[in-house]
């Protein structure tokens, strides 16, 4: 897919010089594609790919030649296949709390709500905040070896990146309480016909395909797409305190004895046993 109409130089250069350690960017046809580079861990979401995460956002914002922007894993296992859940151990009920709504605050409600577009290219796992990272994009792609859940509940916990919101406003409150209780995962082929994901590529044809959507989406007015986003986000969100009481629950959870026996268990490669205290 050409589109000869509108020609872009590869501005590589201009983009921000900032030294990432957990995450990439390349800018490339007014794309920049960012890329959580912690492979080792499975690119697992932790302060550090926050922090940096928000900052390669701020870039997008802000740097003019940047018209669009793709987030993806490195590697062909995940995308991002969860939160790193050392940084769990320690937290209360306050502390989880705050980890949700900075996490928040820096990069999931700053990706849905970019005048930007910015599309999640699904490369493998997206479980708990990889999953969450995804359905803050303002819509997916995914490979066909990509799989989606939410596992939260198997530690004692709920999402809280905003994934009991944006999963009930993109599959229909059923089928999200469903995967939400049971913890379940689901392929590609099943996200799609859900409507997860908008189109589903083989994973040596992700990047180049999803690039191809954004050349398009670039053709078009840039102002038209902002007042776009803004929106069709206003018109999926139920209720504006949605959010806000995610973070509460999810500090809760954080305060409770299922809490710590669910991420010790995780980490000693056990099955759990709750008591619902």
């Amino acid at each position: 897919m050409k589109f000869a109409s509108v020609i872009y130089k590869n501005y590589s250069k201009n983009i921000s010089k900032e030294m990432y350690q957990t995450i990439k960017t390349a800018l490339e046809e007014g794309i920049c594609v960012i890329t959580i580079n912690r492979p080792e861990k499975m690119n697992a979401l932790n302060k550090d790919v926050i922090e940096e995460l928000g900052k390669a956002l701020e870039d997008v914002y802000n740097n003019e030649e940047i018209k669009s922007a793709i987030i993806t894993g490195e590697g062909a296992k995940a995308f991002v296949a969860g939160a790193d859940i050392t940084e769990f151990t320690d937290l209360d009920a306050k502390g989880g709390a705050a980890l949700a709504q900075i996490g928040q605050d820096k990069v999931f409600s700053k990706i849905e709500n970019s005048p930007k577009p910015i599309v999640a290219a699904v490369n493998g796992f997206a479980l708990g905040g990889g999953c969450e990272l995804a359905m803050a994009c303002h819509f997916r792609t995914a490979s066909e070896t990509a799989r989606f859940g939410q596992p939260e509940v198997n530690l004692g916990l709920i999402p809280g990146y905003g994934g009991t919101q944006r999963l009930v406003q993109l599959i229909g409150k059923g089928k999200a309480m469903e995967l939400l209780m049971t913890a379940d995962m689901i392929k590609a082929d099943e996200a799609k016909a859900l409507g997860l994901v908008n189109h589903v590529f083989a994973a040596e044809e992700l990047i180049a395909k999803t690039k191809e959507i954004l050349v398009k989406i670039q053709t078009k007015a840039p102002l038209a797409l902002a007042k776009v986003i803004a929106l069709v986000n206003e018109a999926a969100t139920a209720s504006d305190t949605g959010l806000s009481n995610e973070v509460k629950a999810f500090g809760e959870c954080f305060g409770t004895e299922d809490k710590k026996e669910g991420t010790a268990a995780f980490m000693e490669k056990r099955a759990a046993v709750f008591t619902g205290k």
